[in-house]
This record gives structure tokens, sequence and C-alpha cells, in this order.
């Protein structure tokens, strides 16, 4: 979403100024500053002068936030707050931005003393909301896609589809497969928080920001399959789990409970009001053509040996250990292929 963010803002001409932490090169309306977003000296430095608009896609835990949270809102006219979609509670109807939130009526104790990303989101959220200020818009993306990120269920590309160019079998679950989700565009998420940038009368407001169609993750995994069949000339296999054996590979407990075990499906009347969402890519257009961009120049972050190593003996397959960067990650390998149950 940033990159596209910073874009649609340069197009426009608007001036732009982006924290990274590499050593990048200013163009046209936009500049780079050099410096670790999470230190909190640099961030001090940089917001002494006034901002009309601070769009922050920074991931804090909440002890992070709440130590930066004023320092923010009295730093913009305009404090843009990256949340998510995943605080919301599940739904038998299309949900809206006033639909319960899991922080407010989960009675799950265990999940509660945690800092899950869901959690997370929702009490920042409460931060900005009791600050006493109003200067601030909260925006809940879903699930998005674009070239370099293409997710099945909790996966990302480096669990699922690394396996599928390298010939092996894609290993997901069965229950989450028979689930719906909403996937958005990157760019159409970009766009959207365009709409509202500058807006009074988006101040002190939440806004989720998603495609209006709902599929099966089934289609989903459809839609990859048929790209990667045209252009590998074969179809991968894919292994279907249950819930409780899909754990043992990735254990992400509470995405995949209180998340992505959930129907979503959103009602986008009130961003309408600035951007018609009916005009958003149609995922099947869109993960279609993100996914052949991406197989013309592939690449992969780490990948999770361990997790491999299991799919592997499950599906009594193999790695080569020449896809294995590092001698630490082939023993990993190695030991939870043959050894470590």
């Amino acid at each position: 979403m940033g990159s596209h963010l910073v874009k649609l803002l340069n197009q426009e001409g608007t001036t732009i100024t982006v924290t990274t932490r590499s050593n990048r090169k200013s163009f046209d309306n936009v500049s780079y500053v050099t410096g670790n977003a999470k230190d909190q000296d640099f961030i001090v430095n940089l917001l002494k002068q006034k901002w009309d608009v601070i769009v922050d896609f920074m991931v804090y835990n909440t002890v992070e936030f709440s130590k930066r949270v004023a320092l923010l809102l009295n730093s913009t006219s305009q404090y843009i707050f990256i949340s998510s979609s995943r605080v919301y509670d599940d739904s038998l109807e299309p949900i809206k931005e006033t639909n319960s939130r899991l922080l407010d009526v989960s009675d799950d104790k265990e999940f509660l003393s945690t800092d899950e990303y869901s959690l997370t989101k929702a009490r920042q959220e409460n931060l900005l909301i009791e600050s006493g200020k109003n200067n601030w818009t909260i925006i809940r993306p879903y699930i998005t896609y674009s070239s370099n990120r293409l997710q099945l269920g909790i996966l990302e590309k480096e669990n699922w589809l690394f396996r599928a160019l390298k010939g092996r079998t894609i290993v997901f679950s069965e229950e989450i497969n028979n689930c719906c989700t909403t996937m958005t565009s990157g760019l159409d998420v970009a766009k959207g928080i365009v709409s509202i940038i500058g807006k009074t009368d988006a101040l002190g407001e939440i806004f989720h920001i998603t495609s209006n169609k709902s599929v099966k993750w089934r289609c989903i995994l459809d839609i990859y399959l048929n790209v990667l069949e045209s252009n590998l000339g074969f179809r991968p296999k894919v292994l279907l789990e249950n819930t409780d054996e899909f754990f043992k590979y990735h254990n992400a407990k509470y995405q995949i409970k209180y998340d992505r075990l959930f129907n979503r499906q959103f009602d986008n009347t009130k961003i309408n009001k600035y951007i018609d969402v009916s005009n958003f890519t149609e995922i099947e257009i869109g993960i279609k053509n993100s996914l052949v961009e991406f197989l013309n120049n592939p690449t992969f972050k780490n990948l999770d040996w361990r997790a491999e190593a299991l799919k592997d003996r499950k599906t009594r397959e193999y790695t080569s250990l020449k896809d294995i960067k590092g001698f630490r990650q082939k023993i990993k390998y190695v030991l939870f292929r043959f050894f470590i149950k």
C-alpha cells in the first residue's frame, strides 16, 4: 500500500517525505529521510516541524504506540492510522465500521491476555479515540495483494508458492479453504487513502477500504493454480489438512481462529462517499495479473525451513539442499525432515 500511495501522491504533485531505513534517492516530489522510525529520538526530531498529513504504516506494540501517540497528533493536521479489519468480530452480515470488535466482545481470557495483532490494533485505536483530539482518521484495510504479496489463508507466498514452483505439494487448511474472504489490490486501498487525505469531514472517523466482493478461499486457490498450470505446464498438487494438523506447520492460532475461519464480507457505504469501491479491480483479474507479474521475476524472502521440512515429511517429498541458504538452515531442514517429530 505504501509504495502505491507514494506514486499516487507524487502524480498529483503532492510534496511527500518518506522515512526509510535504507539509503534511497529522492525524486520528483518525493524526499527520503534515512532513519529508524522505531527510534524515538529520530521521530521526535522529524516531528519538530508541522506536517499537513501523516500516514503511519508502522507496526507498533501497544506500549510503543502509547509513548508517541500524543507527539504524532500534535505534529499534524491529519494523522492517518493504518489499523486492520482483523479487529472485527465474526458477523453474519456485511461488516460496517460500527460492528463489534474482538477486543470488546471476546470472552477468551487467554486471547485477551496477548498483544495479538487484532487486539493490538484495537487498543491503539482506543488510544486515538480517547486522546481528546479528533485530528485522526483510522483506516482498516483487510487482506491486500500485489505482485510481491500473494497470500493464501494465513500463508505468505514463501509458505505455498515456493513449494508450487519447485514441484512440491501446497499444504493448506481444509477449513480455511471453505471460508469466505475479501482480497483487495494494494493500489486500490492506496487510492482509498488518497481520497480522504485532507478531508476535514474524515477527521475523527473510521473507514474500512476493501473490495465489495467476497469469495471462498478455494476460489482464490483455483485462480492461483490456473495461472501456475498455464505458466508451468502442470497443475501443482494440493494437500488439505484439518486445523490441528495445519497448526503443526503454522502456529498462528488466533489469526486462524479469530479471522481466517470467519466469513468476511464488508459494507463499503461509508468510504463510498469519497471513492467508488465498485471500480476497484475484480479479484479474479487482479490476483491473476499480480501472480503473472511475480512469475516474470520471482523473488522470495526467508523461508521457514522447519515448516517446510514437516510438510515434506507429510507429503513424502524432498527439498534440494541447494535451495536452502545457509548451513544452519540446511541442518534445521534435515533435522525436522528426518529426525525431530
